[in-house]
């Protein structure tokens, strides 16, 4: 049962990364923009993107995580493990500021500039690789 929920596990990861990476890309073009039908589109895009693929990945994710942690709690032991969940509570603080970004682009598209979201955009790039290296390598 434990590689089932190990294999859940990563699919719903790669969709919560992919989901992460585009919705921030999105930003940045919806900070560009002038037109307001473009607009619109773009927001439709963000809402259904956060709605049906980034936060139901993010929750799967927590969820088989947490029972795989539940299953094998030796795991909460070890120091690498420490520095992943550490990385993955910045995920999830860059999940939170992503959708609150969101609600900001509707009322004001230009409360942060496209470079802004440019930069935002490699942070869950840089938690991914921290994370990755943290579960393969086991640096600790």
């Amino acid at each position: 049962m434990y590689l089932w929920i190990k294999a859940l596990h990563v699919l719903a990861i790669i969709s919560w990364m992919a989901g992460m990476l585009y919705l921030v890309r999105l930003y940045v073009n919806h900070a560009m923009e002038t037109e307001p039908v473009v607009m619109e589109r773009l927001q439709g895009m963000e809402r259904r993107l956060l709605r049906a693929i980034t936060t139901p990945a993010m929750v799967v994710s927590l969820l088989t995580g947490i029972a795989m942690l539940a299953m094998n709690p030796v795991l909460l032991k070890m120091p690498w493990m420490h520095v992943k969940l550490t990385l993955v509570v910045g995920m999830l603080a860059m999940h939170g500021m992503a959708s609150s970004w969101r609600k900001k682009l509707i009322d004001n598209p230009r409360f942060k500039t496209d470079k802004f979201f440019r930069v935002m955009n490699e942070i869950p790039t840089l938690l991914m690789i921290g994370i990755v290296i943290m579960v393969i390598v086991r640096p600790f």
